[in-house]
């Protein structure tokens, strides 16, 4: 590996810590929550306000709600169609 990445490979001392933390159950797999870190955008108010310009209009287009509701394409469409 060293010949491939040189010196962005990892040391086998760095390796064998992370193994042992890992098989330990002491390091999550899985990102830890930290400042600065982006909001959550589908809130149970944002879903009732979507609700209701759906009931209004259900002519609109998954983009024109999101603008409406100064959201992401792919946070609107998950509450348009009611995916969890």
């Amino acid at each position: 590996m060293k010949v491939q990445y040189g010196d962005a490979c990892l040391s086998l001392q760095q390796v064998c810590e992370w193994t042992r933390k890992f098989t330990n159950g002491s390091s999550p797999v899985t990102d830890s929550p930290r400042p600065g870190q982006a909001h959550r955008v589908v809130t149970p108010e944002a879903i009732t306000t979507v609700e209701a310009i759906v009931k209004e209009n259900r002519r609109l287009k998954v983009n024109q709600i999101a603008a409406h509701l100064d959201m992401s394409h792919g946070s609107a469409h998950p509450i348009v169609y009611d995916e969890k």
